[in-house]
């Protein structure tokens, strides 16, 4: 009889010790965003802030402004998920490239190369806002450094373009973002390059397979897996990136570079329409569960079919 009680509490004993993880998690994120989500349905403005529960309730109404694209609000929140996509295509895609090309070429064992390895690891290990200021004090028009290289060294530009303002903010935010994401594709491919087997490229030298048909036909495949959890990781990091475009550019971000993220915060702390910022916000989340369900969905259907 005392046996079953065993396997009882041993049943249960990995539930009881995940209840701390659960409870801090429903208080640091589900409670949230259900606020988030009621507050989305109601005329959430200034005059309701000290008691947001007395706001009216507005239904739709919220989420009807924000997706109506032929008025200001709708078309400028178009614009700025325009913006958010491009920039993240570009930002994710030069990040992996730059990181698959770093860990490819640090793959090898050479004089220097731990040394090296720590070097691509520092943007990753450096405080975003540190950074980030940083760099927003190298974009400055008169005093900043890549001015002074583009202009007064390398002589590339006639005049000393503008950098935080205007249509060049988009490239700016672009290469902080890629600066600050690479190394941790890096760090993801160097750690999957490990579980490659050398002796397949051992074999596919004495083939006669060169440098590129060896990471044609077998680092890119054997590093799918991988590849997988990366891209959608920095898919959803880079999409909802929040720090970076408002430390450099404050609250007001310009057209060009007004990420959604930055949209949303200017919709509910600027103009104090709290409740048209959740609607946004709630929006955003929609779109994030849908693209990531279709991803994986595609993902474990293609590892299916190759299995």
């Amino acid at each position: 009889m005392k046996q079953p009680r065993r396997s009882t509490g041993r049943t249960a004993l990995p539930y009881l010790l995940l209840l701390p993880a659960l409870a801090v998690e429903l208080l640091i994120h589900l409670v949230p965003m259900v606020t988030g989500i009621v507050m989305s349905f109601k005329q959430l403005t200034q005059f309701y802030i000290r008691d947001w529960s007395t706001a009216p309730w507005s239904g739709l109404a919220n989420y009807r402004m924000a997706v109506d694209f032929h008025a200001p609000v709708g078309q400028a929140l178009l614009n700025s998920f325009w913006v958010t996509c491009t920039f993240t295509l570009l930002s994710v895609g030069l990040s992996w490239l730059i990181g698959t090309t770093a860990a490819i070429m640090t793959q090898d064992t050479f004089r220097g190369r731990g040394l090296l390895r720590a070097a691509f690891l520092l943007p990753y290990a450096l405080p975003v806002f540190a950074a980030v200021i940083t760099w927003s004090f190298m974009f400055q028009r008169d005093t900043g450094l890549v001015n002074h290289v583009l202009h007064d060294q390398l002589h590339l530009v006639k005049d000393k373009p503008f950098w935080l303002i205007g249509d060049n903010s988009f490239w700016a935010l672009l290469t902080v973002s890629v600066w600050k994401s690479w190394p941790f594709a890096f760090l993801t491919l160097t750690a999957g390059l490990q579980n490659i087997p050398r002796e397949l490229y051992e074999a596919a030298a004495i083939d006669g397979a060169g440098i590129r048909q060896q990471i044609r036909r077998i680092t890119l495949p054997s590093l799918r897996p991988v590849n997988q959890v990366l891209l959608l990781v920095l898919f959803l990091w880079t999409f909802n990136d929040f720090n970076t475009p408002f430390v450099l550019f404050g609250k007001a971000a310009p057209k060009a570079a007004d990420l959604i993220s930055i949209h949303i915060y200017q919709s509910s702390f600027v103009t104090w329409n709290f409740g048209a910022g959740s609607a946004m916000s709630v929006l955003l989340l929609l779109f994030l569960l849908l693209v990531t369900s279709v991803y994986l969905f595609a993902t474990t259907r293609r590892r299916g079919a190759d299995d």
